[in-house]
């Protein structure tokens, strides 16, 4: 498996250095310090591709805030998607709360759009998402991410939290698999 890791990092166009993915999460600090100023919001990291940024951005926010963590996967290590699987809900209760999911990319929706039906079956007074990358697809997806960091093309990515089958989601930088 290190040697098809290490051929695939080796062979990956960078799409968006470090500099330009820190430049991006600084705007989206700004945005959610100003839209969440007075909500006191659950942050909840999407594990486990949002724990880089959501890191990345609870450092920057300058907000009062709570944090937890949610895990509904569809990849499990895979470079496909299939059924939404639960594995870790929040122990925090969302009833009356505004709640803030952090995940790393807004690919097809399905998963980002299970969690936010979640907090809104937990009672959650409102519900927002930010994602460091929102994938264009090419069609429409089951919901829209409030704060997006970049954008990129339908490619499969890894960096910043993204992983290629549960490798390389600590490169610094946001990385395309060659075709």
């Amino acid at each position: 498996m290190l040697k098809e890791v290490q051929q695939v990092q080796e062979n990956a166009d960078l799409l968006h250095d470090e500099q330009t993915v820190e430049a991006a999460l600084d705007k989206m600090a700004t945005e959610i310090n100003s839209k969440l100023a007075d909500a006191e919001p659950l942050v909840l990291c999407v594990m486990n591709g949002g724990i880089v940024t959501a890191g990345k951005l609870l450092t920057r926010l300058t907000i009062p805030l709570t944090v937890d963590a949610i895990n509904a996967s569809r990849y499990r290590n895979q470079t496909f998607g299939s059924g939404i699987e639960w594995i870790l809900k929040p122990r925090a209760i969302l009833q009356d709360r505004t709640i803030l999911i952090i995940d790393d990319i807004l690919d097809e929706g399905i998963t980002l759009a299970a969690i936010y039906d979640y907090c809104i079956e937990q009672g959650a007074r409102a519900v927002y998402s930010a994602v460091l990358i929102d994938k264009k697809i090419g069609r429409d997806k089951p919901i829209q991410a409030d704060f997006v960091g970049l954008e990129t093309e339908n490619r499969y990515l890894f960096g910043y939290g993204m992983d290629y089958k549960g490798y390389c989601r600590n490169a610094a930088g946001i990385y395309a698999c060659k075709e």
